[in-house]
């Protein structure tokens, strides 16, 4: 397994544009994330194929059912041998509490962690669902629910990070999107941090997308990334 903490977004249409970036990386420097569209499309044939590759794969398919049919996704998940998959902590205590029971009795079992506030979503966003508390609150009010649920961590903004380990331990996994360095667009993310402001702020993983996949060579965007948080 890479002890990298950086996890390359594979945000693409179709497998193929996938394999082809996933070639000029190395398994030992990043992990990757598949998340809906390109699952969608591809399905886990996928998924197996970059573990037989030697990547650690996060599946972020951000699972929100009732808790049953969560519980079944996730066991599907884990016999793909996926390292790490999430659910949306808005889901409630017994969807998370049934998702992580199923797991615990699976062969192999992956990193569960739940989504907060999704990194796109501003203060007005959440006026608008009729959520009164700030962002910082409700990210902390989930993650402290997801906890209690037997979650390994959650998928927070860099920004909260630091106030979540301060309440909740520092061996709580906080993963983090909307990384982007400092000479990168901010794209459609609203609460962003660098790559090495995140990690000091907390951050465990860093979710990192068009910074590499877009570079003209990833593979140098990601060691530049690796050696700015070494």
């Amino acid at each position: 397994m890479s002890d990298s903490k950086v996890i390359v977004s594979l945000d693409f249409p179709d497998g193929k544009q996938a394999l082809d970036l996933c070639q000029k990386l190395d398994p030992s420097s990043c992990k990757l994330k598949i998340g809906k569209e390109l699952f969608t499309r591809e399905g886990p044939d996928l998924v197996e194929k970059l573990i037989k590759s030697d990547f650690d794969i996060f599946l972020d398919l951000k699972y929100h059912d009732i808790p049953n049919t969560v519980a079944s996704a996730c066991r599907a998940a884990a016999d793909l041998g996926v390292w790490m998959l999430n659910v949306h902590a808005s889901g409630g205590r017994n969807m998370m509490e049934t998702a992580i029971e199923a797991l615990d009795k699976t062969t192999h079992k992956p990193l569960l962690i739940a989504v907060t506030v999704l990194t796109s979503m501003s203060q007005e966003d959440l006026s608008e669902l009729g959520i009164n508390r700030t962002v910082d609150d409700q990210v902390l009010l989930l993650a402290n629910l997801a906890k209690e649920s037997g979650l390994n961590g959650v998928v927070c903004s860099a920004k909260e990070a630091n106030r979540i380990k301060n309440e909740l331990g520092s061996d709580f996994c906080l993963v983090t999107p909307g990384i982007r360095p400092a000479d990168s667009s901010s794209d459609d993310q609203k609460r962003i941090m660098t790559p090495s402001e995140a990690i000091a702020a907390g951050s465990h993983y860093l979710v990192i997308g068009r910074p590499i996949t877009k570079a003209d060579d990833p593979l140098v965007a990601l060691e530049s990334i690796n050696v700015s948080i070494s």
